[in-house]
């Protein structure tokens, strides 16, 4: 289906609704505004295949943009409204888009791009206008509300989160011109897996400009669900916002949960969560103790998925198969097949730890401009093998575990360490918010392990909290596995799709060093 099915069937309910403000687009606002925008993008000279561009926080109007782009045969590019100006001229410029659309609340970054972007042909801008930038509003004013005359599907073209590298544009082949506007292959998926369905309230806790928010968002749209859009996650005003709406459906990344669950319990308690129906988590690894402890708050709702945003395969798994399978992110969807191969492609036996692979010859994948990159994640041998650097292994009943990514594995004395294990054991720890742990030098071993930690109380910092650390390490950890030493961050650099931007705290440790690892 599509947002001009409900415009019709049901143009009263709500398309959207903003968490903190309460604003709300209603199914007739979204079309109708979708409708205009499409025609002025189509008067800037833009043809199937072009590209735009859209860097806004989450709004309430992000979603008539993309639907403009979405039923007129364009590319649209979300662009993370966090980066510097430097980051998003690099983005903009690589995907060739034309058009870019910002809000007033971006000005200041949005005054910069505007002289590193020289191929961008019209700007717009939401809320307000500055130097360069025409009234989003305004223009949208004239235009008609009749539909194009040929209407085709578009597609977004998002950029990977680039923590081991610049970020490439991840492009999909646009849908055969005759492709019907409704055939929406994530909505059908959902709609068969979770109970996608128009009477859903979909609570959308991370920013738009991500794969999963922003598709899992459209696919609710696409069968007639309610949106509510946090502007930004709190985890008090999450459980508020899911008593408040009853919310039905609900996607998360793991650091949220150990943010809910770490609040005081008169609070967490303190309200009717009874609405929901289901919950899926992705995005990163989910400790053990942290999915334990929602499942027992939330009931077997829990389901979990691993996928990229790629889209090269994905496996999924219930609650109820993961109290079987604990630590497993489920066996292969939608058809694909999984290999774990070691470092020259051979197929390694169940239960061995290795690259992952998904196979899958329905699906084709590029990354924007460069042929390199897209010949690099397939298989030496099978090109229909592709990986994104993950590690892993399969047990005997078909279940896959996540290692780690393969870029930030330890080598210590020989000896393959997995920092994700070890991540886990810390979050487990009452004073620790978040970690990482990487690989540091060390001349007589090559690497040593190092914990980097951000406490629950700032002023918890210090040598103290290291040794009660190690203590709680020692306990779960084999020796070569406990960190050698602890350092304390007040605030990790963790993305707001819910991967630590790890990159950037190892660096620091291997300036001047010729490092291992990537």
């Amino acid at each position: 289906m599509f947002v001009g099915t409900y415009a019709a069937s049901a143009p009263d309910r709500p398309a959207v609704i903003m968490g903190q403000s309460g604003e709300i687009k209603t199914y007739k606002d979204v079309n109708d505004a979708s409708i205009q925008f499409a025609r002025v993008l189509r008067g800037c000279g833009l043809k199937p295949g072009d590209h735009f561009a859209v860097m806004m926080e989450n709004h309430a109007r992000y979603f008539e943009i993309v639907w403009a782009g979405m039923r007129s045969g364009f590319y649209i590019t979300a662009v993370n409204a966090h980066l510097t100006p430097e980051e998003v001229g690099y983005i903009v410029n690589d995907s060739q888009a034309k058009v870019l659309i910002t809000t007033a609340s971006l000005a200041s970054v949005a005054e910069s791009v505007r002289e590193l972007t020289p191929l961008v042909e019209r700007r717009f801008m939401v809320d307000g206008t500055v130097d360069g930038y025409e009234s989003y509003e305004e223009t949208i004013a004239h235009e008609s509300l009749d539909p194009l005359e040929s209407e085709q599907r578009g597609l977004v073209m998002l950029y990977s989160s680039g923590t081991t590298g610049r970020p490439k544009g991840i492009k999909f082949p646009l849908p055969p011109e005759d492709s019907p506007l409704g055939e929406w292959e994530i909505g059908q998926h959902s709609s068969n897996q979770y109970g996608f369905g128009e009477d859903m309230v979909f609570l959308n806790t991370a920013p738009l400009y991500h794969a999963a928010p922003l598709r899992t968002s459209l696919a609710v749209q696409s069968v007639g669900g309610t949106v509510v859009v946090m502007e930004k996650f709190d985890p008090t005003l999450a459980l508020q916002l899911i008593e408040r709406e009853r919310v039905t459906h609900s996607q998360w990344v793991p650091t949220m949960f150990i943010r809910m669950l770490k609040l005081p319990e008169e609070v967490r308690l303190s309200f009717d969560l009874s609405s929901q129906r289901v919950t899926t988590h992705a995005a990163a690894p989910c400790p053990v103790h942290v999915k334990e402890q929602m499942i027992d708050w939330w009931g077997p709702i829990l389901h979990e998925y691993y996928a990229g945003t790629e889209d090269i395969g994905s496996t999924a798994i219930t609650s109820e198969e993961w109290l079987e399978h604990k630590g497993s992110v489920g066996r292969p969807s939608r058809g694909g097949i999984v290999h774990i191969c070691d470092e020259d492609g051979n197929e390694l036996p169940t239960g061995e730890t290795g690259a992952i692979y998904f196979e899958d010859s329905l699906r084709s994948v590029a990354y924007h401009g460069d042929e390199k990159k897209t010949r690099s994640i397939e298989h030496p041998d099978h090109p229909t093998w592709r990986c994104l650097g993950d590690i892993g292994r399969v047990d005997g009943d078909g279940y896959l575990y996540l290692t780690d990514r393969k870029a930030f594995m330890i080598v210590a004395g020989g000896v393959n360490i997995y920092p994700q294990e070890i991540e886990d054991v810390l979050l487990a720890h009452p004073k620790v918010l978040d970690v990482a742990v990487f690989g540091v030098p060390n001349e007589e071993l090559g690497e040593e392990v190092k914990a980097v930690v951000q406490p629950m109380e700032p002023n918890e910092m210090g040598d103290a909290l290291g040794e009660e650390l190690r203590a709680w390490c020692q306990e779960r950890l084999a020796k070569f596995k406990v960190p050698r030493s602890f350092d304390f961050d007040a605030q990790l650099p963790r993305l707001d799709n819910g991967k630590l931007y790890k990159s950037i705290v190892r660096d620091r440790y291997w300036e001047g060093k010729d490092s291992r690892v990537l």
